[in-house]
């Protein structure tokens, strides 16, 4: 990165939400509890399944993956957003905020590629379901998720490459809570058309195209669902399908409003309320979903639960 002649700045402040005192105290809290349940929560699934041979399936597999990530992504994003609310702003080196930067696409791209996966998956399961342990062996499923991370990894790294080789000579106030790619570039001192162009690209590389695999998968999912004659059944498959579904929705929705719109109708204060959407509540949401919603996660929680805290009725 050029961090010489062309930048004259040292570090940024993320200025976080305008907002008075008492009522950032509030979210601190709020948002500080929410951070507590996603950790604790993703901990115990990952627990779950490492645990339960139940679990030891293609579908949890791919969960204990998302979870991960899920767990890597608040890490990167959170704690800035709980310090900000604490201080009003708070000062990250340029190289700090390019780390966050990059940590926070390649996650946020990995867990789009996640979620495509797992809605691939899904297809599988329920359309092919004698061959599907074949189909999705081990290897398979190593193969696809090494996939989501290194395209992500390796897309983010030009694209955080782009922006910080521009120069920045001032002001050095972020209008955000931390260093996402619209609010850094607004600072630059030259065109940043480029790394701009590059950053949209990247939206509908990661965003349109997983979207465009899920929404294949679930077309012909549908139609081998609306093929089994009991109602039931339908019931059934429907329900495997709810929880991925639903998230998919949240964080796709969210993404596409932050990213795949023109640069004419982007306000930094809606795209805070907004970013606050996908980086807090999607990684509340995920776990809610797949446990609370899903009875063999339910079952595994309780007995992984009933072996850390009473091994003797195990």
């Amino acid at each position: 990165m050029r961090w010489g002649n062309d930048t004259s700045l040292n570090e940024f402040i993320l200025v976080g939400f305008s907002l008075r005192p008492q009522l950032r105290y509030v979210l601190f809290a709020t948002f500080f509890l929410i951070y507590m349940f996603i950790l604790i929560a993703n901990m115990l699934i990952m627990m779950a399944i490492r645990l339960d041979n139940a679990l030891h399936t293609p579908m949890y597999f791919f969960l204990f993956i998302l979870s991960i990530s899920e767990t890597c992504y608040t890490f990167v994003i959170i704690p800035n957003m709980l310090a900000t609310l604490l201080s009003g702003g708070k000062p990250i080196s340029l190289v700090g905020c390019a780390l966050q930067m990059y940590f926070f696409m390649s996650l946020a791209e990995t867990n789009c590629g996640l979620l495509a996966v797992m809605g691939y998956d899904r297809y599988m399961a329920i359309c092919h379901p004698l061959h599907y342990t074949v189909l999705m062996n081990p290897r398979v499923c190593a193969q696809l998720v090494s996939v989501c991370f290194f395209s992500s990894f390796l897309f983010s790294v030009v694209t955080v490459y782009l922006i910080f080789q521009l120069p920045y000579c001032g002001p050095n106030r972020i209008d955000h809570f931390f260093c996402d790619s619209a609010p850094v570039l607004q600072l630059a001192c030259t065109d940043s058309s480029i790394p701009e162009s590059i950053v949209f690209l990247a939206a509908i590389c990661f965003i349109v195209t997983a979207l465009l695999l899920i929404l294949i998968s679930y077309i012909f999912i549908i139609n081998a669902i609306l093929k089994i004659s009991s109602a039931q059944g339908q019931r059934k498959a429907f329900s495997t399908c709810a929880a991925h579904l639903t998230v998919v929705v949240v964080h796709y929705g969210c993404a596409a409003i932050i990213y795949l719109r023109p640069k004419s109708a982007r306000s930094l204060e809606q795209d805070k309320l907004i970013t606050v959407s996908y980086t807090v509540f999607t990684p509340l949401l995920n776990p809610m979903m797949y446990s609370l919603r899903n009875k063999e996660m339910r079952l595994a929680l309780q007995r992984t639960m009933t072996r850390m805290f009473c091994p003797q009725e195990a």
